[in-house]
């Protein structure tokens, strides 16, 4: 099945050459004050 991946590859995946990625979130949530002050604002 092509659908499956090839385990012989992933068994000889060297990662020490793979380079460290950090991680950033690209559409955090707001904080509870920050949606507190938009629930008022949209009140009055």
């Amino acid at each position: 099945m092509a659908d499956k991946p090839n385990m012989a590859e992933i068994e000889t995946f060297d990662k020490s050459k793979s380079e460290k990625t950090e991680m950033q979130d690209k559409n955090p949530l707001p904080s509870k004050e920050t949606i507190e002050q938009e629930k008022q604002a949209g009140e009055s």
